[in-house]
């Protein structure tokens, strides 16, 4: 089965590790043995002018989860949004109102029902490829998770090169490692079965330190500075 999945992390920190706003949006190509992605694609979001209501990250994934389905035909997309994995061209205004959410929740798939719906349903009419709410449960959302991730401790290098200093929090239970010419990263979580991933990167001249999230338990940073 191929899976194409997306997921929006990894946040630019202050000094006091309070989140501006969220960085990379990862839209992932996941097939067996689902541990990594087979291929990936980053839409970079502007941190320090972002819409923390959820609005934006779920508008940001879908669009940008089938663009990449359009050029690798996948089985199904998975989208980080956790109501039942009921099909996005489905969500009409009744349908909202029947799920078991919270009614903040309810408003803001309505306002995204706007412009989704339309969008799943030419894409499923033009494909016949379903995309799904599924949230965390699914895996290749958790693995476009890590690759978020990823693209964010890239967009960290890029950052402190021009600017200095970058603080940036990962994605829950995961670490990365900067290594000669690329970005790894793997979760944190034995449960999850080994999963990982790793993004070529300019990496020299670029010190780093890893360390967990002093007000945020599960979540570490990444610290990136120019040497």
């Amino acid at each position: 089965m191929k899976i194409v999945a997306a997921d929006t992390g990894g946040a630019l920190l202050t000094g006091d590790y309070a989140p501006v706003g969220l960085i990379a949006t990862a839209a992932v190509l996941v097939e067996k043995p689902y541990r990594t992605a087979a291929l990936s694609v980053v839409r970079y979001a502007d941190p320090f002018n972002y819409d923390m209501s959820g609005r934006q990250a779920v508008r940001d994934e879908a669009f940008l989860a089938v663009e990449l389905a359009r050029e690798v035909k996948p089985d199904v997309i998975h989208l980080d949004s956790t109501i039942g994995g009921i099909e996005v061209r489905k969500l009409d205004e009744p349908t909202i109102d029947a799920l078991t959410i919270t009614d903040r929740g309810k408003e803001v798939w309505k306002d995204l029902a706007k412009d989704l719906q339309p969008l799943a349903k030419k894409f499923w009419e033009e494909t016949g490829i379903e995309i799904v709410a599924i949230g965390k449960s699914s895996v290749p959302v958790r693995i476009a998770e890590i690759y978020s991730g990823l693209y964010t401790a890239k967009w960290a290098i890029d950052y402190a090169r021009e600017h200095g200093r970058a603080i940036v929090g990962l994605p829950r239970y995961m670490k990365v490692e900067i290594r000669p010419g690329e970005i790894y990263g793997e979760s944190l979580d034995p449960r999850e079965g080994g999963l990982f991933g790793e993004i070529e990167a300019e990496t020299e001249g670029i010190g780093w330190e890893l360390y967990p999230n002093p007000l945020v338990r599960r979540f570490m940073v990444l610290e990136v500075w120019r040497e």
